[in-house]
């Protein structure tokens, strides 16, 4: 008889596995989480900008695409109807025009970050000129072109600390005060329907004085040139200490020669009437200046915070309030200084200083340069692209000897429209797409 052992029917149970022992025969290259393709676009080539400028409008990501084709179609169709609509002339007389508005539409930008209004910003302009001609008349041009600036930047503070301490909407205080300014404006000029701009008084220059050395457009245009090349060679040095996706160096200098071209293009045009205007040195200047503010410093984001939820940056400990009051106030000094902008261009302050269409210039810049009605979305640039848009029609119009205001209106009407109607899809395709 055979010995041999006889074979067990149930097969040996297996240990059971810990988590230590799965991770040690996970291959390390597992444990690397996965990278966002779109961190990588700039490591693909130029099929990697097309893929993801085609991903950005998908979802909505459209940001200044409009404004800027929208740029070039008013150019077009404006050169294709009066043959001489792209000239140096013309280029200087929109530029001219642009500042004091477009300065009051950088502060309409930070109020519009918030997801607010400002509506007293026209009447804000106008009594802050009005103000300054009053002074300009019995002291020192400097010190009355302070109160006016001072008396722009009160009346911010008074309607941020009623809306933000008290609680009334932005929009009910600002149109208060659309209506009450202009009220204590037509009271500070008294009896005079003018005061002349004084002789000698700089508020006088602000849109008269040009840098008639060709030198003056051009070392501006170098100076533009240049600190944008170091400011994106700077970025990209920073990502790639970081060990992050960065712009090779190939591609910033494509991106400074596109700049290079624009700015050059433009110093050539100024040269060509009477030189670079002093207005738009001052309008570049606030614009960097803010600029540098929202993007590269703290307060800077705490306003994009709080104009993307309120109770996510209370909770974060930003102090809700400061940023509300602040914010108004900064609308209400960029206004006062564009009030002195449209005091220079019309010779002095008035009691219609500040009426008319300005208000609807100003807020139609802004968001139809790409700041969002809906809160923390845009640039300041935006008040740029969006004046620049504005005085394009304006300046087209009159070449067409349609300078009746009806017509302007309503072609500015429409093209808010469109802009607002274009930010409102851009917002649900956001959404769609969870970006949002």
């Amino acid at each position: 008889m055979s010995t041999t052992p006889k074979a067990t029917d149930e097969a040996p149970v297996p240990e059971p596995r810990t988590s230590e022992d799965a991770a040690a025969e996970t291959p390390a290259a597992a444990a690397v989480p996965a990278v966002d393709p779109r961190l990588l676009v700039r490591e693909q080539g130029f099929k990697g900008y097309v893929d993801e400028f085609k991903r950005k409008i998908r979802s909505g990501e459209i940001g200044s695409l409009p404004v800027v084709v929208g740029l070039i179609v008013i150019g077009i169709v404006f050169q294709a109807l009066t043959g001489n609509f792209i000239t140096s002339y013309n280029l200087d007389q929109i530029t001219l025009y642009a500042a004091g508005p477009g300065i009051m539409a950088v502060g309409i930008v930070f109020v519009l970050l918030l997801g607010e209004i400002d509506l007293a910003v026209g009447s804000v302009a106008g009594l802050a000129g009005s103000v300054w001609g009053v002074f300009a008349t019995d002291m020192p041009d400097s010190l009355a072109i302070l109160l006016g600036i001072l008396s722009g930047t009160l009346l911010g503070a008074f309607h941020g600390l009623v809306f933000a301490k008290i609680g009334v909407p932005a929009f009910v205080v600002t149109l208060a005060g659309f209506l009450g300014w202009a009220g204590l404006q037509t009271w500070v000029m008294g009896d005079r329907s003018t005061i002349p701009t004084p002789i000698g008084s700089f508020v006088g220059d602000l849109t008269k004085y040009y840098f008639s050395d060709v030198a003056a457009a051009y070392g501006l245009a170098a100076v533009v040139i240049a600190a944008f090349y170091l400011a994106q060679l700077r970025d990209s040095g920073r990502r790639r200490a970081a060990e992050l996706p960065h712009r090779p160096h190939s591609e910033i200098l494509l991106r400074t020669g596109v700049l290079a071209v624009l700015v050059l293009v433009a110093a050539y045009g100024f040269n060509q009437e009477k030189g670079l205007p002093l207005s738009l040195v001052i309008f570049l200047v606030i614009l960097l200046v803010t600029d540098f503010v929202l993007r590269r410093t703290t307060y800077g984001r705490q306003v994009f915070a709080v104009g993307g939820g309120i109770e996510a940056a209370r909770r974060a400990g930003i102090n809700v309030a400061w940023i509300r009051i602040s914010v108004f106030m900064i609308s209400g000094t960029l206004g006062a200084i564009g009030g002195l902008f449209l005091a220079s261009a019309t010779g002095g302050a008035d009691r219609s200083l500040g009426g008319g269409n300005q208000l609807m210039m100003c807020i139609a810049a802004a968001v139809i340069g790409g700041t969002s009605l809906f809160g923390g979305r845009g640039k300041v640039w935006s008040a740029l692209l969006g004046i620049l848009v504005l005085q394009s029609i304006v300046q087209g119009l009159n070449q067409l000897n349609l300078e009746s205001n009806a017509i302007q209106y309503m072609i500015t009407g429409a093209v808010l429209l469109i802009a607002v109607i274009i930010d409102s899809v851009s917002r649900k395709t956001q959404k769609s797409a969870g970006r949002a």
